[in-house]
């Protein structure tokens, strides 16, 4: 929760619009730098965006980030062998999924914090026991130095190796919400039902700005 906590003024600066303007969903990765133009000062505000990646689906298919081009996608951090919240998490994330299925412009990005017991083929076994079909959601693998680099530094969710946690992992239960330029748009709580129907609500607001 913390890493996210820093974002809120900007959350709420952007997040607020004229009554007559249609909904847009705030920005949580921003800066604003100056630069010189024409002699003068000026401010300019940079959008940081999801950088290239390159992984492992289920399929022991490669995926990469142009994989995700002109498309909104959701993205989490998970392990198969979760004890506690990661059931609840995806369970909340298939309904997602559900309704929005047969939209090609919507996907799924779940990545296994635990390289070395979730290989490709255990999150096969996993996706199709969750019942997942088709490509919309992509189960990801790749080293753990990947892996926990993208999750904290890009998707601003906290992963960690911990014998003494349950499962031997301690991980937030976001879901990121990133729009057709790479740009995080909203996170949720996976475990709050609350939140999950706000995702929903939101990933409509987003398919409208485009």
């Amino acid at each position: 929760m913390k890493n996210l906590l820093k974002y809120l003024p900007i959350l709420f600066i952007f997040g607020i619009g004229c009554k007559d303007e249609p909904k847009r969903l705030p920005f949580l990765q921003m800066e604003t730098t100056q630069k010189t133009v024409d002699g003068k000062v000026v401010e300019d505000t940079i959008f940081r965006t999801i950088p290239t990646f390159k992984f492992l689906n289920q399929d022991s298919v490669e995926v990469t980030d142009k994989d995700f081009n002109n498309s909104i996608y959701v993205a989490d951090f998970f392990f198969t062998t979760c004890p506690t919240i990661c059931p609840t998490m995806h369970r909340n994330l298939f309904k997602v999924y559900q309704k929005f299925e047969h939209n090609p412009t919507v996907k799924f990005a779940s990545h296994t914090i635990d390289v070395k017991y979730d290989k490709p083929s255990v999150m096969k076994a996993y996706a199709k026991k969750l019942g997942i079909k088709g490509n919309n959601w992509q189960f990801l693998w790749g080293t753990r130095d990947q892996i926990y680099a993208i999750a904290e530094r890009n998707y601003l969710v906290a992963v960690t190796e911990d014998n003494k946690a349950p499962g031997g992992f301690v991980h937030q239960g976001y879901l990121i919400l990133v729009d057709k330029q790479k740009r995080i748009r909203g996170a949720y709580d996976g475990t709050v039902d609350a939140d999950v129907q706000k995702l929903m609500t939101d990933i409509d607001i987003l398919l409208k700005e485009y």
